[in-house]
């Protein structure tokens, strides 16, 4: 058994999908890896995301410690996120997910512009 963040799991897979569950996080990660970046660069890099559900997908990786959230006392205030040590382990995971996205289109589609969202 698996105890993380009151929860109980039966297999180590239940625990990442629970982490996991949309595609809202994934895509706050990837753009993470390249640089920490500030809210308004989040947004602008995942235009289809509405301010509301970033600011939700955020606190919840937060929470999940994948994210960390550093504000300086500045005015405005400057808040910047970046990715935790654990967070930063995904990047092979999430380059995979990549090269395969790549590859099932070429199979199966067309690609316009390869290296839209590369790292």
């Amino acid at each position: 058994m698996y105890y993380i963040n009151d929860k109980e799991y039966k297999c180590s897979v239940s625990v990442t999908m629970d982490i996991f569950n949309d595609r809202w996080k994934l895509a706050v990660i990837w753009y993470l890896l390249e640089q920490d970046k500030r809210f308004k660069d989040l947004s602008e890099d995942i235009s289809e995301i509405s301010q509301k559900t970033l600011t939700i997908k955020l606190r919840e990786l937060e929470e999940k410690n994948i994210i960390k959230r550093e504000v300086f006392a500045e005015v405005p205030p400057k808040v910047v996120y970046s990715l935790t040590p654990i967070g930063r382990r995904l990047k092979p995971v999430l380059k995979e997910m990549f090269d395969w996205g790549i590859e099932y289109v070429k199979e199966n589609g067309k690609i316009t512009n390869e290296n839209s969202c590369s790292i």
